[in-house]
């Protein structure tokens, strides 16, 4: 048989090098360009890949690739924001209308995108970031209801604190060990990249058929308490 193509954005580490690792093991074909293959601030990189990809079909896409650079308001520069807008909001909204055509090959196919349980609540010094992935969620939706008809799934995945270079970048330790004492985590550990990547996997698999316009949350509690 041949083997399904899914295209999939940051996989060079963390949760996406995580995703990517579970899809090909269950043999999927990953497509997971490099930065100077496709350099997702640049929307003419962006319209020349999907050109480049031409008709084949396409069973998922998964738009993972994110920033978060955490600012201040008042500190917040103009290239910052629209960075992070860009690779965050703007290219996934790209990649999913320019490979809908491939998509639509298939009988059943998916689309997810990374979010962040940021999307769905907020703290200080998270505008742009938060802002994307509050934008990220509602994309999700609208496609949803655009593509039930054609039997495209999409979902979005908001994963809590993962133990990423990202995470280990923003969170300083004092906090870390914080959230375990308090129980703000209730199970008091971090998640590890490839727990999420489980999830991905469930959500492209023929396993899911009636899942669609969720945003599945994966924090261990976090957002419970």
């Amino acid at each position: 048989m041949e083997r399904k193509n899914v295209f999939l954005t940051g996989a060079s580490k963390g949760i996406g090098h995580a995703i990517r690792e579970r899809l090909l093991l269950e043999g999927y074909n990953v497509i997971s360009p490099n930065r100077s293959e496709l350099n997702l601030l640049d929307k003419d990189s962006i319209l020349s890949f999907i050109h480049q990809y031409g008709d084949r079909p396409l069973y998922a896409l998964i738009n993972n690739a994110a920033i978060n650079p955490p600012s201040e308001t008042e500190r917040l520069d103009d290239q910052t924001l629209e960075d992070t807008i860009m690779i965050n909001l703007q290219a996934p909204i790209m990649l999913a209308r320019g490979f809908l055509p491939n998509l639509k090959r298939h009988p059943l196919s998916y689309i997810v995108n990374i979010s962040s349980i940021w999307g769905l609540h907020s703290k200080a010094g998270r505008l742009p970031y938060s802002a994307t992935k509050f934008g990220l969620n509602g994309v999700t939706k609208s496609l949803a209801v655009e593509l039930g008809k054609e039997n495209i799934l999409v979902n979005s995945v908001c994963p809590g604190y993962i133990n990423t270079e990202m995470t280990k970048r923003n969170v300083p330790e004092e906090y870390k060990k914080m959230l375990f004492e308090t129980g703000r985590i209730p199970l008091r550990r971090f998640a590890e990249p490839e727990e999420v990547a489980k999830l991905v996997n469930f959500l492209v698999s023929e396993n899911n058929t009636y899942i669609t316009g969720q945003t599945i949350v994966i924090d261990g509690g976090y957002t419970s308490t």
